[in-house]
């Protein structure tokens, strides 16, 4: 009897172990895919995202948890809250070595990588985590994001001047978009053709530099936003014409570009850069009309500096100075190169900071120009070393992580050499503890069939006791209800007839008094009529829906301090109304009453139910401070009230103004109800 209790107790408690896990994995899953729905804003979705991650933590599930935090890490990306996103991938990453998940750790990796890059502009940390993430996606054989990686990885060797080993990265991964071979990826194909046209033009590739931008132009054709990318690819490919000397072709470029009638109105920092340009071209050239050109730079720059556009004003700020210089205008060209020098240091842009230092050296003279080719020769050793170090710690890195590479292939093949000695030696093991034990394992088998037949009794048992239960049960339900109405309400019945029979033989005091002890019958009657009524009635059909309804009203109102007043009509036959339906609606009344303890700071409710057309009609009216409905509708509440209405096929109408309550009408269809 004992261990048929704890038999009993244990699958008791197992059970309600796996409920409550269950609905635990229930709400973690419905936070997480409301945060991740487009349907919500961007603050509500940090929101669902920080709930679900709580409720991952709760499963002490550590790949559950992992999930959580990648989804919350993505919901701060988007919200703009970086340090956040930082803080919870570096989580994220210890999380997916220990798990020693590849998949995450390639991802996040990737993200911490953009991070650096993108907010800290730390190229060093960007590299290392690019590196890490490389890694991962080549043993998981994504190509795609293989190739993504390795674009960026070329784009921080591209800013830290390591152009050959740019070059290198960018074509091996121009070769695996090329072999992936889909047009999804021709954006990321015409970046990766325009680094190489970028990087070619800096090695002095010149020819090279016009065909990959040749390429890139093409591209752009078919890309979503094709105007802007083919004004850049022009753009880009007038450059290494004009630096290979060829000043016809790169001119024919700026001035079909120019003579684009959408360029200036489209996009007015593109005219700007372009007319700059141009006009630099021409200056190169050395084929010019003075007065012409000069009005040409001078536009550029105007136009630059009436959008804020710092950079083209400080290439045409430079440009002007050489332009002066060259032309013998010694104060304009001065005026220039010291614009030039300011912006450059503002923005910074190292190049053409150090190249306004030899403009600004060359027209001052003595101190002043002595202490700019100095400073101009510090700024190019700093940078140098900067550069050198940089590249050697991305030598180290890359290093570091082909050895690493290395050593695990080596570690790989001797775990396997040692995996088949193991399993040479466990199988011999395995043969000689066969054939010993087989008497053995033949007992402990017949052992545990005797116990799980002995198990199967016990669970036929427990079947058989519960029917049992049940049967008594509702034996005993009817053997009361028969008993009360049968036995206690005949001899009740028959009392009531006696005393009225002889309610005229005595005198009025007596005739009051037994009709008082009526009455007292009669009241007796009735209960027991009603037990005997509930007793033999199926539970599941309950109190009625105005009931609890009212109950709800009743309990709400008394708990927010409002006085209320509720009408309902006995027109609706509430057991034909669908469940679905009844809830929603109970629902409804309670959210509403919520908003208006929550909102309105009202005094009184008044809530009415009624039948109008074959239409339930639902009024709630408070005497709050109301709202103003065509700003207020995107609140939660009244969006889960409208939700709750549409999926019962009825209609809401919310009528407010400011200091004057709120009315909320829902209207639901009452005929082709299904229970």
């Amino acid at each position: 009897m004992k261990r048929l209790l704890f038999i009993i107790f244990a699958l008791f408690f197992v059970q309600l172990y796996a409920q409550s896990n269950s609905k635990l994995l229930d709400s973690l899953s419905y936070y997480q895919e409301l945060s991740k729905s487009k349907s919500q804003s961007l603050e509500d979705r940090l929101k669902y995202a920080k709930v679900a991650s709580d409720f991952a933590e709760d499963t002490k599930n550590d790949s559950i948890i992992l999930s959580a935090g990648r989804n919350l890490a993505y919901s701060y990306l988007i919200n703009g809250e970086f340090d956040r996103f930082k803080e919870v991938s570096l989580v994220n990453l210890e999380q997916a070595i220990k798990l020693k998940d590849s998949n995450a750790l390639a991802y996040t990796n990737k993200n911490l990588g953009w991070y650096y890059y993108q907010i800290e502009d730390d190229n060093t940390n960007a590299y290392r985590y690019f590196v890490e993430a490389l890694k991962y996606f080549d043993v998981l054989k994504n190509l795609k994001e293989k190739a993504e990686i390795i674009y960026s990885i070329a784009v921080l060797q591209d800013n830290e001047k390591d152009y050959l080993g740019s070059e290198q990265n960018a074509v091996e991964a121009l070769k695996i978009f090329n072999a992936i071979n889909d047009s999804k990826y021709n954006l990321d194909k015409y970046l990766v053709l325009n680094l190489l046209g970028s990087v070619s033009n800096k090695l002095e590739n010149y020819d090279d530099s016009i065909e990959y931008h040749k390429q890139a132009l093409e591209i752009s054709k078919r890309l979503k936003n094709e105007y802007k990318y083919y004004l850049e690819s022009m753009n880009n490919l007038a450059l290494p014409y004009r630096e290979k000397g060829d000043y016809s072709r790169a001119l024919d470029i700026y001035r079909e570009l120019l003579n684009d009638p959408k360029l200036k109105s489209e996009n007015i920092v593109f005219y700007s850069l372009i007319l700059e340009n141009y006009a630099f071209t021409r200056f190169l050239k050395g084929d010019y009309d003075y007065q012409s050109l000069e009005d040409d730079f001078l536009k550029a720059l105007k136009v630059a500096d009436s959008i804020n556009d710092p950079y083209t004003k400080l290439a045409a700020s430079i440009d002007l100075a050489k332009f002066y210089k060259a032309n013998d205008k010694r104060s304009s060209a001065l005026k220039y190169a010291e614009e030039s020098y300011k912006i450059s240091k503002d923005i910074p842009i190292v190049e053409l900071y150090l190249e306004s230092m030899i403009i600004l050296s060359g027209l001052t003279n003595g101190d002043v120009s002595k202490s700019y080719l100095e400073e101009h020769i510090r700024l190019s050793d700093s940078l140098l070393k900067v550069e050198r170090s940089v590249r050697n710690k991305f030598a180290r890195i890359k290093y570091g992580a082909d050895q690493l590479e290395a050593e695990n292939k080596q570690i790989t093949r001797e775990n396997l050499y040692l995996l088949i000695l193991s399993a040479g030696l466990l199988f011999t093991a395995v043969l000689v503890y066969l054939v010993i034990s087989q008497r053995s394992k033949n007992r402990k088998l017949k052992l545990i069939q005797v116990q799980q037949k002995a198990n199967e009794d016990i669970y036929n048992l427990m079947l058989s006791q519960q029917d049992k239960v049940d049967e008594a049960r509702a034996k005993e339900k009817i053997r009361v209800s028969k008993e009360l109405h049968d036995g206690v309400l005949g001899r009740l019945f028959g009392t009531r007839l006696s005393l009225d029979s002889i309610n005229f033989k005595d005198g009025k005091e007596a005739m009051m008094a037994r009709a008082n002890y009526i009455s007292q019958l009669k009241t007796i009657e009735e209960d027991i009529r009603k037990i005997s009524h509930e007793l033999n009635t199926d539970f599941v059909s309950g109190s009625g829906f105005m009931d609890i309804v009212s109950e709800l009203i009743e309990n709400q109102t008394k708990a927010y301090d409002l006085t209320y007043e509720f009408n309902y009509t006995d027109d609706i036959s509430w057991d034909s109304v669908s469940n679905k339906t009844k809830i929603n609606i109970y629902r409804i009344i309670q959210e509403s009453m919520q908003n208006i303890y929550k909102h309105a700071n009202a005094k009184a409710i008044k809530i009415s139910i009624s039948l109008e057309k074959n239409v339930i009609c639902l009024d709630i009216i408070d005497d709050g401070e109301g709202f103003d409905t065509s700003k207020s509708k995107k609140g939660i509440g009244l969006k889960n009230m409208t939700s709750r209405v549409e999926e019962i096929n009825g209609k809401i109408t919310f009528a407010s103004q400011s200091g004057n309550g709120t009315t909320v009408n829902v209207k639901i269809p009452y005929t082709n109800q299904s229970t």
